[in-house]
């Protein structure tokens, strides 16, 4: 039976490792292997296949149709009348809100965006008999494991 568990990169680990030695799973089978984490900056615009949740365009609309309904207001007032003023008005309230949407991500919401909690940094892979699965996994959980699953050797892939 195999157990696979991630830690993050303390000193949890080690003695979780140890531990499993002292309780006879020999050294061969145990296995940590580091994880390569991102490092790249999380994407501001969405794609077609990749959405974070946050709209761009929402303040915008909503500036648009107030601005729109101003221009077309004081656009009686003046020389190209209602309808362009109000256009003129509907494209610079959806401009202004889009340039605050992007300042507001950019510059106010940074660390936001940035990928919080705790990070699996070490997958832990574990090979012992079915009886021990129980013990290996109490002491993969005891020591702060993020996740554990479980195995079986009987389980093939055709």
């Amino acid at each position: 039976m195999q157990l696979f568990s991630t830690f993050e990169n303390n000193s949890y680990l080690e003695i979780a490792i140890s531990t499993l030695e002292k309780k006879g799973i020999m050294k061969e089978n145990i296995y940590a292997i580091p994880l390569d984490n991102r490092e790249e900056e999380r994407k501001l615009f969405d794609t077609l296949h990749r959405s974070d949740g946050t709209s761009l365009i929402d303040i915008g609309v909503a500036l648009a149709t107030a601005f729109s309904v101003v221009g077309a207001s004081v656009g009686f007032e003046l020389t190209l009348g209602p309808i362009y003023w109000g256009l003129i008005g509907a494209f610079t309230g959806f401009v202004v809100g889009v340039v605050i949407r992007l300042f507001s991500e950019r510059v106010l919401k940074k660390n936001k965006r940035l990928l919080k909690g705790k990070h699996s940094e070490i997958i832990v892979i574990v090979e012992c008999e079915e009886t021990q699965a129980e013990l290996v996994e109490n002491i993969l959980w005891n020591h702060f494991a993020i996740g554990v699953a479980k195995v079986t050797s009987g389980w093939k892939v055709k």
